[in-house]
């Protein structure tokens, strides 16, 4: 049982981290697992040869929340046959649905094609999406845009400047952005990913590990932040996907959480933790301790 604030906190971080286990058989597993699919439906004698998968995303930069949800990993191919001007530049589907095709038989209990990826269920629940790519230069890639066209992406890139922030801040960022995440799963599930840690890195010059006055600093600052750019330099600003409304709801819901953990801290400051551990409860949900 949690008894002081801290203490829940504490409690919450440790059921929200994934642990080493799910690191190796989850998330390592299941990549290695992408890398062994792809490496036998597409050799290097094919038209279109596989050359590796890597992991992105949250587990990538280690913001991944329990229960996990989905490992994003980015499958690379070879454009030495030239595959990509001579049968894809202007049919991105056809190369998904090429990629989707040659899941058929695997292990996987079901195959979804979701725009600009393969979503792959496994018997044991879980699933991994692969977004397959080409090289177009150094850390830039080809990917499918969701319709017949292709976007460039540099995730690594991304994930780098991400990194790079969390030990400028103490690597203190990656624990508040997920405990962020489980704010904004309680909240609508407004923000993508992406764009909240993206959010959060810009948010702050500096960050001590007290999470509580983190997480304040960031309700009250970030709604400054919203129109953030890609940090890997393709994508533009993040917020594209939020129409108008969408982000005045946005920064209304940051006013109401920066106001909500005013009260949890002042409360936490007088000693009345049942009071600040209530108001945190609404902040990031039902499964905070009580």
């Amino acid at each position: 049982m949690s008894g002081t604030t801290y203490q829940a906190f504490e409690d919450f971080m440790e059921s929200i981290t994934i642990t080493d286990y799910q690191k190796t058989s989850i998330v390592a597993g299941r990549t290695s697992g992408v890398n062994a699919d792809l490496k036998e439906a597409f050799p290097s004698t094919s038209d279109l040869p596989f050359i590796e998968a890597k992991l992105m995303g949250s587990a990538a930069k280690g913001t991944i929340v329990r229960p996990i949800d989905d490992v994003d990993v980015l499958a690379i191919f070879s454009n030495e046959n030239k595959a990509w001007q001579n049968s894809y530049q202007y049919d991105s589907q056809a190369f998904i649905y090429r990629i989707r095709k040659a899941y058929d038989g695997f292990h996987a209990v079901q195959v979804g094609t979701r725009g600009q990826a393969i979503r792959v269920f496994y018997q044991n629940g879980g699933h991994v999406d692969v977004a397959p790519v080409f090289i177009q230069a150094d850390g830039v890639y080809h990917l499918p845009s969701g319709a017949e066209g292709w976007i460039l992406t540099a995730p690594f890139k991304a994930n780098e400047w991400f990194l790079k922030k969390h030990a400028e801040l103490g690597y203190n960022l990656a624990t508040l952005v997920r405990l962020l995440k489980k704010w904004n799963q309680a909240h609508s599930k407004r923000l993508k990913s992406f764009h909240l840690e993206t959010m959060a890195a810009h948010s702050f010059s500096s960050l001590s590990s007290n999470r509580r006055t983190g997480l304040q600093k960031f309700f009250e600052w970030s709604g400054s932040y919203l129109d953030v750019s890609d940090p890997g330099g393709q994508s533009g600003s993040l917020s594209g996907y939020l129409t108008w409304s969408g982000k005045d709801e946005v920064r209304k819901s940051l006013a109401q959480a920066s106001d909500r953990s005013l009260k949890a801290l002042a409360a936490e400051e007088q000693g009345d933790n049942d009071e600040a551990k209530r108001q945190w409860r609404i902040i990031l949900g039902s499964s905070f301790p009580a």
